[in-house]
């Protein structure tokens, strides 16, 4: 993972080189853990950011508070790590002007992502200095994702699927949504701890499942992302669930959503589903290099539109180090898709207060087409009562 970071960072410097680019200010986890392979652990919300500064010409310097600076040493290829406090002269901001050096014509930054404290911070300080977005140039280099990326991304894929697998077994009358959001916590990760040992980079892995499952069942089943409660399941829910904010390893995230039927399943619904799960199909059958993303989109909505549904949604996105990368597949994208490039590919429809109708897959786009990043049956799913 560090030797694979490095190389990340080597190339975003000469990229920042070419664009004359001087110095740039990254915030987010996501990134962080792309071009530096470490994350903290504490997060903005406890007002203790960490940062990478790329510098075109220089080093990379990470600044971490004290308190992760040890575990950060460990997790980071990175050589120069410059510590804060949370009092006195050595505050974060100290140490962010100490990277930036002298006052810079110009600060690049991830201006859709950066924690307000810190944005708020650069404007106060250094008034009259553009801030302009470092994330397109970022963005562009993660598109394609590299052999080790797409191993990576397989390995949270066969995690997912012992977590849909659990879901599955978990449904029965009288079972507890939370129950299930448990059986899935468990099993992604007992899973998640076969890939993981306790050496090296790979000792600050937790194998541990978390968020909170994304699950709706029975009447609410079109109240999408609707969270676990303590409702039991009856003959004939619906029960979707959704692994989108769940399914990631190693910082590498993933889509993934099923929809089941408990005991059996009622005439209307089956419709629906299986509606979802042909315009999803149809989708993927489209996705090859030189394709257009809004073509992708198009196919799912013919289908759709030939059995007489609407959908709001877009058909994907691009997955990787975040929840949300380009490009997505919808109208009006005509990014081209090329090999390593992947995706999250849904099938949605919703009938308010009535239905609904899920399925999602993460897939990775190949020389001569598409492979599966997830994988459970792809068809109408009824299980014992």
């Amino acid at each position: 993972m560090l030797e694979e970071s490095k190389t990340r960072t080597i190339a975003l410097q000469q990229r920042m080189r070419d664009l004359g680019i001087h110095c740039a200010v990254f915030t987010d986890e996501s990134s962080m853990a792309y071009l530096a392979g470490f994350w903290g652990y504490l997060g903005i919300e406890f007002g203790r950011p960490s940062m990478v500064v790329v510098k075109a010409e220089e080093a990379p310097i990470v600044i971490t508070p004290l308190m992760e600076s040890e575990m950060v040493g460990e997790m980071t290829w990175i050589k120069d790590i410059r510590v804060w406090e949370d009092f006195g002269d050595r505050t974060w901001g100290a140490a962010l002007a100490d990277a930036l050096s002298e006052k810079p014509s110009e600060i690049w930054v991830e201006r859709n992502t950066i924690p307000a404290i810190v944005r708020n911070h650069l404007d106060d300080t250094y008034v009259g200095v553009p801030i302009r977005d470092i994330s397109p140039v970022l963005g562009a280099l993660r598109v394609i994702k590299s052999p080790f990326e797409i191993a990576v991304m397989k390995e949270a894929g066969i995690i997912a699927g012992a977590m849909m697998a659990a879901a599955h077994d978990s449904l029965r009358v009288g079972v507890h949504e939370y129950e299930s959001a448990l059986a899935v916590i468990e099993a992604g990760s007992r899973k998640a701890a076969t890939f993981l040992t306790d050496k090296g980079w790979d000792r600050f892995i937790s194998p541990m499942i978390h968020n909170l499952q994304i699950l709706q069942s029975g009447k609410d089943i079109s109240m999408v992302h609707r969270r676990a409660s303590v409702r039991r399941y009856e003959t004939a829910d619906p029960v979707y669930f959704c692994f989108c904010n769940m399914a990631q390893f190693k910082q590498y995230k993933l889509g993934f959503d099923r929809m089941f039927h408990v005991g059996e399943v009622k005439d209307e619904a089956a419709r629906v589903q299986e509606a979802a799960i042909a315009a999803q199909q149809a989708a993927i059958a489209t996705i090859r290099p030189g394709v257009l993303a809004q073509d992708v989109a198009a196919a799912a909505n013919a289908v759709y539109a030939e059995r007489g549904y609407q959908t709001g949604y877009r058909t994907g996105r691009s997955i990787g180090v975040a929840y949300l990368e380009a490009p997505e597949l919808k109208a009006g994208d005509t990014t081209v898709l090329q090999a390593g490039m992947t995706f999250a590919v849904d099938g949605g429809i919703s009938i308010d207060g009535v239905t609904a109708g899920r399925i999602g897959d993460s897939i990775v786009v190949t020389e001569t087409g598409y492979d599966y990043i997830t994988d459970y049956p792809r068809s109408l799913l009824i299980t014992e009562a």
